[in-house]
């Protein structure tokens, strides 16, 4: 049975819809990519409805007049320092018999680490088991049919902001298209970019993206920490625009082609001619500067995540070290910055193996984008593909406590 899976990247600087179709192999091919500038969003989150959902709707109807379907529903991405996490444990009794543990044991396990007293104010997004234990024996990956009488599961529960999550809901379903889940950004750059091995040594993941930078840790197997940094490439474009007195715009442009994070590469008599304010129009700068700029923002970047794997307190436990994507990992020279300032071995992170429309994913900027088909695929039932009829498409229940009631026409 074909699989249409649909994904959604709300971004900070691009909204990214990609359609993928999913063959009975579970290989994904991609027939559509939509890619719209990112309006009314600072930071992940947005902060002016209107042109977020115009952003969205202009992404949308792209993919859909490349696939040629019409997109009923989709996975959606979630970021913002509004992102929390902590870790639960859940207890049940079990009925021992010749079944041994059920899917209602383990859905009952997880409902019971759930049940965590949070701010009335926000809302659980994952619960994600991260180890069982079976009647005292730890370190269980999947307990189902093992005879017991207790079982144990080790959760990490992450949390979203109920208005942050409302708002980008309701940007989503006011172009017509329903979702079938929120996810993490960070979870879904991993299903992208990591590896089995990575995942299992254990290995931290820091994409970098325009507004934020979402780190998530995974230890054999499993996400054990997740956090959303509130600074980005943008921050980095910001202090270039300021630094050089040059539009925002011919700061990302001079960040993207000349850009380094490692000044002493570059040779101190190097000059860029770049746009300027003022009656002249133009200007000579040194291109080691623009990198010096570069690198202290980068800097601070890589700082933040050094504090927060420390912080974590599995900074030992991390031998594949990091993995870095989203749009600034393509900055020239962070890639070894990174390895010195973190000491850990450091790699780019880009989705792989890709078929279809390819051109322009196989790049760390189009991880999350790949990731939220990668995480449709290993958590959708399958089902015929999605194309809305006459307009009407259904919500998940419980993200319809989110919306607001239809205005009658």
């Amino acid at each position: 049975m074909e699989r249409i899976i649909v994904g959604i990247d709300v971004g900070t600087t691009k909204v990214c819809t990609l359609v993928g179709e999913a063959d009975a192999e579970d290989g994904l091919r991609i027939v559509g990519v939509g890619v719209a500038p990112a309006r009314g969003i600072r930071k992940g989150v947005v902060v002016n409805v209107q042109e977020a959902t115009r952003a969205i709707a202009t992404s949308i109807e792209k993919a859909e007049r490349i696939s040629g379907y019409e997109i009923e529903s989709a996975y959606v991405g979630l970021a913002g320092a509004h992102v929390s996490a902590i870790n639960s444990r859940g207890v049940v009794a079990v009925n021992r018999g010749e079944r041994g543990i059920q899917p209602a044991d383990i859905e009952r396990a997880l409902d019971a680490a759930r049940a965590i007293a949070i701010p009335h104010n926000r809302e659980v997004l994952h619960v994600i088991p991260r180890s069982y234990t079976v009647d005292g024996d730890d370190g269980v990956r999947n307990p189902l049919g093992m005879q017991a009488y207790r079982l144990e599961v080790e959760t990490h529960i992450i949390t979203g902001a109920t208005s942050s999550i409302h708002n980008l809901v309701k940007c989503v379903q006011t172009t017509g298209v329903g979702i079938d889940a929120l996810v993490l950004e960070p979870l879904a750059s991993g299903e992208a970019v990591l590896t089995d091995v990575e995942r299992e040594m254990g290995v931290i993941l820091a994409d970098i993206g325009g507004g934020t930078t979402d780190i998530a840790i995974f230890i054999e197997g499993s996400i054990w920490h997740t956090v959303v940094l509130a600074t980005g490439g943008e921050h980095i474009t910001n202090d270039i625009a300021i630094g050089l007195r040059t539009p925002f715009t011919t700061a990302e442009e001079l960040k993207i082609k000349h850009g380094h994070a490692r000044p002493q590469a570059i040779n101190p008599n190097e000059t860029l001619d770049v746009a300027a304010f003022g009656e002249g129009g133009r200007q000579q700068v040194s291109r080691q500067f623009l990198s010096q700029i570069v690198e202290a923002r980068a800097e601070e970047i890589f700082d933040l995540i050094r504090q927060e794997i420390k912080r974590s307190g599995y900074d030992g436990l991390l031998p594949a070290g990091v993995v870095l994507c989203g749009g600034t990992a393509d900055l020239t020279g962070i890639r070894d910055l990174a390895r010195d300032m973190l000491n850990l071995p450091v790699r780019i992170g880009a989705p792989q193996e890709l078929h279809g429309l390819v051109d322009i994913l196989e790049s760390p900027a189009y991880a999350t984008s790949v990731g939220l088909l990668q995480w449709g695929l290993r958590h959708d039932a399958p089902r015929p593909a999605r194309v809305r009829r006459n307009g009407h498409f259904k919500l998940p229940g419980w993200l319809k406590a989110f919306l607001p009631e239809r205005q009658k026409s």
